[in-house]
């Protein structure tokens, strides 16, 4: 579950790009008071919940102001019984290019506890963390929370399907990237309601709770908010899915088809 959470937090979507920057749009399609409250589901029993927010910051990291992110998920009371899971993450970014300063995470999962810290110097190409200072390797560089946001920002306008693109990112002591492709738009029905969607396929990695087939689909609403309602994904035993069942201070009014 732990691997499942990172991807899906981690992943939403981008453009299509064969240079290192990656296009967003400049207008945001997000506020601080956004909230939204997803939940994951391991066939039909609720395992998990989540809430995601963007607040207002005082804080400035070289001279710039900030947004802070900050994300909670844990596990049901059903599940919490033969593992619990209280993880929470913090990212602070530019509130013009929507780039990471600085990001903390206190994960709590059944015995494992981890608390790491680290600072993203993007226009050196530096990152100091918990577990010591690393070399980045593009100018864009995301922790998990930043890349959820980020990615929603991105210009999809030239986007077409099959077309596949990455993110960088910076995860505890090591640098990766994330491959996704784009597969169309396609209706789905929420329990908010049913949106036209764009559909993803990010890259999974075969392993534990991941089948060597295994496929990840995420629906982003095809409007200005970009929120992902929906992401499902086949694990070695069933299917996860995570749903969007609330959505308020959004930055525009949320349609769903008639």
């Amino acid at each position: 579950m732990k691997k499942l959470l990172a991807v899906i937090i981690s992943v939403t979507f981008s453009a299509h790009v064969s240079a290192q920057v990656l296009p967003y749009l400049k207008k945001g399609v997000f506020q601080p008071g956004e909230e939204l409250t997803y939940k994951l589901k391991y066939g039909f029993i609720s395992a998990a919940e989540g809430v995601l927010k963007v607040l207002p910051s005082d804080l400035t990291f070289d001279g710039k102001p900030t947004y802070h992110l900050t994300a909670v998920g844990k596990t049901s009371k059903a599940f919490s019984i033969f593992y619990n899971i209280r993880d929470q993450y913090d990212s602070y970014i530019d509130q013009k290019t929507y780039l990471p300063y600085f990001f903390s995470e206190d994960i709590k999962e059944g015995k494992y506890r981890r608390n790491d810290k680290i600072r993203f110097y993007q226009d050196k190409k530096k990152i100091e963390a918990t577990r010591g200072n690393f070399t980045a390797k593009e100018s864009q560089t995301f922790d998990l929370l930043s890349a959820y946001y980020f990615s929603r920002t991105l210009d999809l306008s030239n986007i077409k399907e099959g077309e596949s693109f990455k993110l960088s990112y910076f995860l505890k002591d090591s640098l990766a990237y994330l491959y996704i492709t784009y597969l169309g738009k396609e209706n789905i029905k929420t329990p908010l309601g049913t949106f036209r969607c764009l559909r993803f396929s990010p890259s999974l990695e075969p392993g534990r709770v991941f089948k060597k087939d295994s496929k990840l689909h995420l629906w982003v609403t095809d409007d200005d908010n970009r929120i992902p309602v929906k992401a499902q994904v086949d694990i070695l035993i069933g299917a996860v899915t995570l749903e969007l069942t609330g959505a308020k201070g959004l930055k525009y009014p949320l349609k769903t088809t008639k």
